[in-house]
């Protein structure tokens, strides 16, 4: 999981508000020209500035800025696509409309502009059936009935307004301009009735960005309505300000699309501000209003029937009540509040049944956790975290069949138990869901790639209840998680015995912290000009007490699991740069190169920190080098170059650690502030018998050198590939042939045995 830093964070809301803000100040500055040709313009007919180029201006200015915003978020949410294509529709009827007027052209009725005109309804409403339909699992039997409520209160009492445009459309033959006529009213009431009911059943968390959408479906409806009954009267005018009314509409819709595109949190209304019973009060009033005005006034049947109805679903919450509350308190018990998936409550409830049904009939259980989503939620907020969390249960449920159950136990862990199927099938399952999560998520305008574990337990060869299974799968999550193999499947009891050991491990690991049994060794890197030592690299051990002495590789897992990287972090800069001071003091000039893992730069307070431990031992800032993995650099070069920076500003050396291994880009190369890069020992290894990887490196240091960086090989373990090294004109080496990483007294003893002249003693044994 790519983590990003509360710098990063900060750094991409600048830049998406920098994209944001100059299309909306145009979109502002035209629908004010726009408003001022109207209101001060001439009645004298048509006029080309006001009527013609400023109208066409301010209803294609907000399909520009929703276009532009969608094109920058890659296009991924289907309801703002469809919002977007509905606005074009709609000027590009407009722009039909007003060349014709331009050019002295009388319309038929209908023409091609009400194709344009009319393509913005259907478009529209599905766009609000997606918004809809997203969070449906997720709504409550109040909430639902709240949004049907308000759904048809508001039809009925628009179908009473339209009733005059609807009577008059429908008195002519049957024809096409009738179905026309009659589309428009009918296409405004769908309209106002969806958003109202989408607000209504929205409740007390409605979103800034939402009321943006709802003025603008609001104001487009109202110039609808005033345009036909101004028209059925014969008193509608070209270039007054009911024309403002359409593009204002347009401009509010796009400035939604724009900010839903953006994503991020948007501040939601007070839930004092909204009381449960508004809905139903209001929209009780409004039917028996419609309903009374029906005794005394000819009003149309469409708008007694859906008073009638709204009344219905009004006191049906009053009749069964008891019923309702009950079962959406059991189907709250059972859900995930999140991500609507059933809930730990809900597994042990379902899953039982579903084993005792056939016990001889084979299933799976498989338990999923994303890798490192800890990094998530400390850079971007919990917020992110739980879109991300949103974004998984959705690509997870699309993997599997309707006799499948998905559940969510909380965090980032989910629990699937698949119904009558054997091992193989359980890992064909399991590398569906981890090819389904390699796509890319973007989030807050960042894109993410994201990884997962998953442990498989098989009933009832592995246990005969859910509890037995769920251990045992949780153990083979876990071996998943220490071999990076994906997925793996509990077979015996050397899977119990590595439960166990794991757990004794992160007891240990955290004891090693607070005992100072972590130490560094140090390896040289070696000038390969003069042959002197001008550096070295220290590298984290565990003296462990019973153990002996254990390398990165057999705990460094377990630390960024446990959450621990930062403690270990910040003992390794203490020991690293005590170490550095003590050979400032003896008179030996030594940088000290830091390895960096990821998930320690997303603490935003790391250069700060690291400015002040070089401070308080008298050192200059270019004695520590950082050496930061190319993966880190190539997840969010905005990022890394927040980050970089603020370190480069305290005189911190960067290093980028086994170039070449990941996905490199010249790029950033260019873009980011690197002092070196260190050749990975896969390039420098095989130079002596392939002809290719002398080539490459060959290339590689010149293309370090015309960047003017200083180029670092590892893995030098021979003569033959020093001296290869050194007649490309390589800076720098470390390697066995050298010395191994050894500690700081050794190395001491080892320097001191060189020859000035850059001799060096016989290589080193291997260990």
């Amino acid at each position: 999981m790519v983590a990003i830093a509360e710098a990063a964070q900060a750094e991409q809301v600048r830049a998406g508000a920098r994209f944001g803000s100059w299309p909306s100040w145009v979109m502002a500055l035209v629908l004010a020209l726009y408003l001022a040709g109207i209101s001060f313009g001439s009645d004298d007919g048509f006029s080309p500035l006001v009527d013609g180029w400023l109208g066409l201006l301010s209803v294609w200015v907000p399909v520009f800025v929703g276009g532009l915003a969608l094109y920058r978020a890659r296009f991924r949410q289907l309801e703002l696509v469809l919002a977007s294509v509905a606005m074009a529709s709609f000027a590009a009827g407009d722009t039909y409309y007003v060349l014709a007027s331009a050019g002295g052209v009388t319309l038929p009725y209908p023409s091609l502009a009400d194709i344009g005109y009319l393509g913005f309804y259907p478009l529209m409403l599905a766009a609000l059936a997606v918004l809809v339909g997203r969070n449906a699992r997720k709504m409550a039997w109040p909430v639902v009935l709240d949004g049907a409520l308000g759904c048809l209160t508001a039809a009925a009492v628009l179908a009473v307004l339209l009733d005059p445009i609807l009577g008059s459309a429908v008195e002519g033959p049957a024809s096409l301009a009738t179905v026309v006529a009659v589309a428009y009213p009918l296409f405004d009431l769908l309209l106002v009735a969806a958003f109202v009911g989408i607000g209504a059943s929205q409740g007390r968390s409605v979103g800034s960005r939402w009321i943006l959408l709802v003025l603008g479906l609001m104001i487009f409806a109202a110039a609808d309505v005033g345009y036909a009954l101004l028209e059925l009267t014969g008193l509608y005018v070209l270039g007054t300000p009911l024309d403002m009314g359409w593009a204002t509409g347009l401009a509010l819709i796009a400035w939604w699309i724009a900010g839903s595109a953006r994503g991020g949190s948007t501040r939601a209304v007070s839930a004092r501000s909204i009381p449960a019973q508004t809905v139903p009060v209001l929209a009780t009033v409004s039917a028996l209003t419609v309903l009374i005005l029906a005794s005394e006034l000819d009003v149309p049947p469409l708008a007694v029937a859906l008073a009638s109805l709204a009344l219905v679903l009004a006191a049906a919450p009053l009749v069964f009540r008891q019923r309702i509350r009950l079962a959406d308190m059991h189907r709250q018990a059972m859900t995930d509040e999140l991500t609507g998936l059933p809930n730990r409550r809900a597994l042990y409830t379902e899953v039982p049944p579903r084993l005792a049904a056939d016990q001889r009939r084979r299933s799976a259980l498989l338990l999923l956790d994303l890798d490192k989503f800890k990094e998530v939620n400390d850079s971007l907020g919990h917020d992110v975290g739980d879109r991300l969390l949103e974004q998984v249960a959705a690509r997870l449920l699309g993997q599997l069949r309707a006799a499948d159950l998905l559940a969510r136990l909380g965090g980032d862990e989910f629990a699937i138990h698949l119904d009558g199927c054997d091992i193989g099938q359980a890992e064909t399952v399991a590398l569906k869901l981890r090819a389904a999560l390699a796509e890319p998520f973007t989030l807050a305008g960042i894109t993410l790639q994201a990884s997962a574990s998953i442990g498989i337990a098989m009933y009832p060869e592995q246990g005969e209840d859910l509890t037995v299974l769920l251990r045992k799968a949780d153990m083979a999550m876990y071996k998943a998680k220490s071999t990076r193999s994906g997925h793996h499947v509990y077979l015996d009891d050397d899977d119990d015995s590595h439960g166990g050991e794991r757990l004794r491990t992160l007891d240990e690991l955290r004891r090693a912290l607070l005992d100072d049994q972590l130490v560094l060794h140090y390896q040289p890197k070696v000038d390969l000009s003069t042959g002197a030592v001008r550096g070295v690299e220290a590298l984290v051990r565990w003296e462990h007490p019973g153990r002996g002495l254990l390398y990165p590789d057999a705990f460094l897992v377990l630390v960024e699991e446990a959450g621990l990287m930062p403690a270990m972090t910040q003992i390794v800069f203490e020991k690293a740069l005590d170490q550095a001071a003590t050979w400032q003091a003896q008179g030996r000039a030594l940088s000290v190169a830091v390895n960096l893992s990821a998930s320690s730069l997303v603490d935003a307070d790391l250069p700060d920190r690291i400015g002040a431990m070089v401070a308080e031992r008298g050192l200059a800032p270019s004695v520590l080098v950082l050496e930061i993995t190319e993966d880190f650099l190539m997840a969010d070069r905005d990022r890394a170059h927040a980050i970089l920076t603020r370190l480069r500003a305290i005189g911190v050396r960067i290093a980028v650690d086994d170039f070449g291994t990941g996905y490199s880009s010249l790029a950033y190369l260019r873009e980011l502030p690197i002092d070196e890069l260190k050749l990975d020992k896969s390039f420098v290894m095989p130079m002596a018998d392939n002809p290719r990887a002398t080539a490459l490196v060959a290339s590689t240091i010149a293309l370090a050198h015309s960047l003017g960086l200083r180029m670092v090989a590892e893995g030098v373990e021979d003569s033959v590939a020093y001296a290869d090294l050194a007649g490309y004109g390589c800076d720098v080496a470390q390697g066995f042939y050298m010395s191994r990483p050894i500690p700081a007294a050794e190395l001491d003893a080892w320097l001191a045995s060189r020859d000035p002249a850059g001799v060096r003693p016989e290589p080193a044994a291997y260990s």
